[in-house]
């Protein structure tokens, strides 16, 4: 049986600092309700529903104010519960989809029209575009002004590196390359996202740091591994909530933990401001 992860915490509770105008959510997800949006059988895990009345209260509760919604692996390339959300929200919303491969020119358009800006690889996941295809897709992005979204483990990152350094369009990898923290910033893995970074096409989200973390929040021991990327290439940093925190196993903080966190990785509040505002408005068009 497939396990069932748990609902985020319903109550966020004000953040430690204020969010400067424009601060963005680079990445979250809607699900539900799973009679309307049916999700793929071949999946992991089955999210809870997670509403847009939810996800908005969070958003005003940190003082956010626009939002980049992303294709989880259980819908497939059903890009419908996304979309559908983006045109729900009251704010600024750009979406990352996920599609088939044989997608047309003309349907990349109507999907730029609802909003989307990016194409996103999961080859954690079952399903969702073969890496077989990066190339080919990063040649079709590029001409159309998008980038490329990638969920990655470290072994990934490791073997994809040589291609990902010739990709012709940017390429975001989610969640700090899911490197782990306790083997610290010296770590093969790492070093190959630092030299990705420094291409200037490749992007991060500092994000997610329970995928780095075998500590509880405030997941000390990711401060080295985030504070490096900071100083590496603090233009080419994203951030985001990963709501809500699909993590089967593990604990469920508070949501506000994970806004709190950039108060310790990134102290200076101009860099800070870059992160959450520059970064997201120069990628995403906003």
């Amino acid at each position: 049986m497939l396990p069932r992860c748990q609902p985020a915490d319903p109550n966020p509770r004000p953040p430690r600092f204020k969010a400067p105008p424009g601060a963005t959510d680079t990445h979250f997800h809607i699900f539900g309700p799973e009679k309307k949006y049916p999700l793929v059988a071949d999946r992991r895990f089955t999210p809870p529903d997670a509403s847009v009345e939810s996800y908005l209260h969070l958003h005003r509760t940190l003082g956010l104010s626009r939002a980049v919604l992303v294709q989880p692996s259980s819908y497939g390339t059903d890009n419908r519960r996304q979309l559908d959300a983006a045109r729900e929200m009251d704010i600024p919303t750009r979406v990352i989809v996920v599609v088939p491969p044989a997608i047309t020119d003309r349907e990349l358009d109507e999907l730029y029209r609802a909003g989307a800006r990016a194409v996103r690889f999961i080859p954690t996941q079952p399903g969702g575009l073969p890496l077989a295809q990066l190339e080919y897709y990063a040649e079709r992005l590029a001409a159309l002004g998008w980038h490329i979204q990638l969920m990655l483990a470290p072994a990934h990152l490791l073997e994809l590196a040589p291609r990902l350094q010739k990709l012709r369009c940017d390429f975001v990898i989610d969640h700090m390359g899911d490197i782990q923290a306790a083997l610290g910033t010296e770590q093969s893995a790492f070093k190959a996202l630092l030299r990705l970074l420094e291409t200037g096409r490749c992007w991060t989200k500092l994000s997610a740091g329970y995928h780095a973390s075998q500590q509880q929040p405030p997941y000390r021991d990711v401060i080295p591994l985030a504070q490096a990327l900071v100083a590496a290439r603090p233009d080419r940093l994203l951030w985001g909530t990963d709501w809500p925190h699909i993590n089967p196993g593990k604990p469920m903080p508070n949501s506000t933990e994970f806004f709190d966190l950039l108060f310790d990785w990134v102290p200076d509040d101009a860099i800070r401001r870059r992160i959450l505002v520059d970064n997201p408005s120069h990628l995403y068009g906003f």
